[in-house]
């Protein structure tokens, strides 16, 4: 079951990604002096046409609101398997809870944002791949807008300087074109 995000918490990382015991409060852990902590990306893909399945956060969200991204986010809860924490964000924020051949695509991925609104994202973020032919029922407590777009489109998106979108869909998107499958698409 989701919890809120007041009472959600982070799990905190070695540089090497092995949880150190302790965890602090999601909204709590998360500003100019973020410690490292665990999370997740995932990149939903549709079978029949090869779309990527992006999201806009929405406008109210405390952190990068408004941006778009890949599909969906999160942090694994404190003993929480990484695989388990990316399905529950699925069904919660997507309405998803249903996405198939879930696969760890960039294992050591790690990034530290510049500030934002004063907030700075620091986390160890493996990034997984995923599929889907469903159509999101996106929450719109966390997601503002979605649409299903070629990997074309998506790197015209995140070369163009302008765009509002997320630094770690940039970060990760350089990693990711080199990798099965997004080589297919």
């Amino acid at each position: 079951m989701e919890t809120s995000t007041e009472t959600e918490h982070v799990v905190f990382v070695t540089e090497d990604g092995v949880p150190t015991g302790e965890t602090g409060p999601k909204l709590a852990s998360h500003h100019a002096e973020t410690r490292l902590h665990l999370a997740f990306s995932c990149y939903v893909l549709r079978r029949s046409d090869q779309a990527l399945l992006i999201t806009q956060r929405a406008e109210h969200k405390k952190v990068w609101p408004g941006v778009w991204t890949n599909s969906v986010c999160g942090h694994p809860a404190p003993q929480e398997p990484m695989e388990d924490a990316v399905r529950r964000r699925a069904a919660y924020e997507l309405g998803l809870p249903a996405i198939e051949d879930l696969e760890c695509v960039l294992p050591k991925y790690r990034y530290r944002t510049p500030p934002y609104q004063g907030i700075v994202e620091n986390e160890f973020c493996p990034v997984f791949v995923a599929w889907s032919e469903q159509e999101p029922e996106p929450n719109p407590e966390e997601v503002g807008d979605w649409r299903w777009i070629s990997w074309s489109d998506y790197a015209q998106l995140l070369g163009d300087p302008e765009a509002n979108v997320s630094y770690w869909a940039r970060d990760q998107f350089a990693q990711l074109s080199d990798r099965k499958p997004f080589t297919g698409l």
